[in-house]
């Protein structure tokens, strides 16, 4: 009779788990190497959604739920990064948060569009990532061409800047950001008295810096990452050039302190992150914050709550249009109207967020303080 007892409820068991549908969503980011933290960050991010979902029992059509993160490394590296994409592919995932830099979410966004996969990046900026015409591309955050205007108009309205010395890490963020910057900038009227590049790998600026010093500019940008202006930062005190450093939000993490060995003063950088909310928006992001840490046992970095925004907006269009396959649920994805902790998220015509804004930030005692939420 026991036997009997048992055999049914493992056909029962077997039952409920065959009529369980399993939603992947690939992530994918540099989770070793010089921006793990960055990350890692966005990792942790879309795990808290996915829990979250798990915890919420979704159904989608009455049929029940069980969401699957899967999770890949791609070094910060373009190469990398399209293999990684293809792994993602293979392994059929039903949508994907990522790529974390530019330089790698370019070049794995062709391999999603040719899959016909949505793609979320919670955290690239650069404005070729959806002038491809890639009907699967999406961002969460605002774009370098946003930033770079909002952290010109800054440095010159606010901060008196007049001879800036601009430098860029040759990346498609770097690159693309110092480029925007310049432009507002100059349309600002400063002069951008000093233009240099290094790379995302390099640890020795005393050539660069001993040029720029001559120039004695008000302010010196930097497109590219903190692993870089870390060290940046602590080659220019040695050499006198006390200046301050603005950048986006490559830069815009807590660690940028500890990478400069303790050169970086008070006050000393500024940074601007692609997104931010306001006073109405704080509660929810604080809260998002506390669970992160209580979750995880660290702060978050930058991007952590648009990658859990990211997740949770695959999975509300996969809800209102009734499937999770990729092409029934992405015309619900381009239109869709969902309140995150970041903020409302809603795209436009070319995948970028509507309405995005940008957050201001300088540092005190090696930790971020708000400057001001713009757009």
């Amino acid at each position: 009779m026991n036997k009997i007892v048992v055999a049914i409820a493992a056909l029962a068991a077997t039952g409920l788990s065959s009529a369980q549908e399993v939603v992947r969503i690939g992530h994918a980011a540099a989770v070793t190497g010089p921006v793990a933290y960055f990350g890692k960050d966005t990792e942790n991010g879309a795990r808290m959604a996915i829990e979250a979902l798990n915890a919420r029992g979704v159904r989608i059509k009455g049929k029940p739920v069980r969401f699957e993160l899967v999770a890949e490394d791609d070094g910060g590296d373009p190469k990398q990064a399209t293999s990684v994409a293809q792994k993602l592919v293979d392994a059929r995932v039903n949508g994907v948060v990522g790529h974390e830099t530019s330089g790698t979410t370019i070049p794995a966004s062709k391999i999603y569009h040719q899959a016909g996969i949505p793609q979320i990046s919670p955290s690239s900026t650069s404005p070729k990532y959806t002038q491809q015409g890639f009907n699967t591309a999406f961002r969460v955050v605002a774009n370098d061409i946003q930033l770079g205007q909002a952290l010109g108009h800054y440095a010159v309205k606010n901060m008196g800047a007049k001879r800036v010395a601009v430098i860029d890490d040759r990346t498609a963020y770097g690159q693309g950001l110092a480029t925007e910057f310049a432009k507002g900038l100059q349309q600002q009227g400063a002069q951008v008295v000093a233009k240099e590049f290094t790379n995302d790998k390099a640890t020795d600026f005393n050539a660069i810096l001993t040029k720029i010093r001559a120039t004695k500019p008000d302010l010196v940008f930097f497109g590219g990452m903190s692993a870089v202006a870390g060290p940046m930062l602590r080659q220019m005190k040695q050499l006198g050039l006390n200046t301050k450093m603005m950048g986006g939000d490559g830069i815009c993490s807590d660690e940028i302190h500890k990478l400069s060995g303790g050169a970086m003063a008070d006050g000393q950088v500024f940074c601007a992150e692609a997104g931010g909310v306001d006073a109405a928006g704080r509660v929810e992001l604080d809260k998002f914050r506390a669970n992160y840490k209580k979750r995880f046992g660290i702060d978050v970095q930058i991007n952590a709550p648009y990658a859990y925004d990211a997740v949770m907006t695959l999975a509300d269009a996969m809800l209102k249009a009734g499937s999770s396959a990729p092409a029934a649920y992405l015309p619900t994805l381009a239109r869709i109207r969902y309140q995150g902790v970041t903020g409302p998220i809603a795209f436009d015509a070319r995948g970028d967020i509507r309405d995005g804004t940008i957050t201001l930030y300088t540092f005190k005692g090696g930790k971020r303080s708000v400057l001001a939420v713009t757009k």
